[in-house]
């Protein structure tokens, strides 16, 4: 199964505040443990919110909206997708990750959906068929 982990945003992360070089180093370690068992597919992180944009939708109208945004607690600082076998093994593996930030912080697993999940919209043959670089899962261009 394949899961989308979020590194939450802080309010140091926000404020642009880095993490210490030691923190950085135990995450590269994490990494190359998470590349070396299989699990990392992709990740990074992201930029503040004073640089994102945020477009709204509303029927056919589109409203975009500048950062910085607020509640730092529920803006995304960055990710990863893990290739995992059940989400056991996603949390086993996010309660090694160091935290990189001073204080509090968290990341949350979200698992995605897979052709399986969405069986009843698509035939059998799409079912059976993978697709190019997508190792036969949706929602991976």
């Amino acid at each position: 199964m394949r899961v989308m982990v979020f590194a939450k945003a802080t309010e140091a992360s926000e404020s642009g505040v880095p993490p210490t070089a030691e923190a950085f180093e135990a995450m590269d370690r994490f990494t190359e443990e998470l590349v070396a068992a299989g699990v990392l597919v992709a990740g990074a992180g992201l930029k503040s919110s004073a640089e994102a944009k945020r477009i709204d939708y509303d029927g056919p109208a589109r409203t975009v909206t500048d950062g910085p945004f607020a509640e730092a607690r529920e803006l995304i600082a960055g990710f990863s997708i893990w290739e995992v076998k059940d989400m056991d093994e996603a949390v086993a593996w996010a309660r090694r990750c160091p935290n990189l930030m001073p204080g509090p912080s968290a990341v949350e697993l979200w698992p995605f959906l897979e052709a399986e999940d969405l069986a009843e919209f698509l035939t059998p043959e799409e079912l059976a068929t993978p697709r190019e670089g997508d190792r036969g899962k949706l929602g991976v261009a």
